[in-house]
């Protein structure tokens, strides 16, 4: 919520009449002074409506802006841009954590598809820790033709693929503009979406463990494979 704020995307906040004062509260109260921010004391069942879990507080968010075709082709990337692109990811909670990591490790933008994937929500905010207000997120109808115009633009689009034979110990990750894919948590990568990949990467799995799921997965690659490569 202190992100929420601090990024502007509040436009007020909501406290319940005689909610016990915490430090974490002082926190939000502070945020909202330091922003100019109304806070209203309301009664605890106006913030039941928003949900259980509320514990007293409640930031009033809009929603943030979503980039489409236009802003992608037109987005002035920088030379050395990270990408982090969802093929499918239906789990708000996995939306919001893979948008926590892409945007730990300065993603320029953050892409995810329109249908048959999870919208940026309450929970998927909360799960990013507000990184879905700060990021560049835009939403599209085709993944295939948006890897496509990354690649225009000089972009080498990396897919993650557990069936890949090459693992992200094998090669480096190529310099300069850089897309990393990240496919649905059941079925992986659609296949147009994989073939439009110029290179496919896998984690190894020394454990018993199988796989990871999806936002697991995107930060592991993004640090042990990406992030070296900008020599950082």
């Amino acid at each position: 919520m202190t992100e929420a704020i601090r990024s502007g995307a509040a436009s007020e906040v909501l406290v319940a009449h005689g909610v016990r004062t915490t430090q974490g509260l002082r926190e939000v109260l502070d945020a909202a002074r330091d922003a100019g921010l109304p806070v209203r004391e309301v009664p605890r069942s106006e913030l039941d409506v928003v949900g259980p879990d509320h514990q007293g507080v409640v930031a009033r968010i809009a929603s943030p802006r979503e980039l489409g075709e236009r802003d992608l082709a037109t987005w002035p990337f920088t030379d050395d841009a990270v990408v982090v692109v969802l093929d499918g990811v239906s789990d708000p909670q996995n939306l919001g954590a893979a948008a926590r990591s892409a945007e730990a490790v300065g993603a320029e933008m953050f892409v995810s598809r329109i249908r048959r994937a999870a919208p940026v929500t309450s929970v998927a905010i909360a799960a990013s820790s507000g990184a879905l207000l700060h990021l560049p997120h835009a939403r599209l109808a085709n993944i295939p033709r948006a890897l496509e115009r990354l690649a225009e633009h000089g972009f080498s689009v990396i897919g993650l693929d557990e069936t890949a034979t090459a693992t992200v110990y094998d090669e480096a990750c190529p310099q300069g503009r850089v897309a990393v894919v990240i496919g649905s948590e059941g079925e992986g990568m659609a296949r147009l979406t994989r073939e439009r990949c110029e290179r496919l990467v896998s984690l190894p799995m020394r454990g018993r463990v199988g796989s990871l799921n999806a936002a697991a997965s995107l930060a592991a690659v993004l640090y042990s494979y990406v992030v070296p490569s900008r020599g950082e």
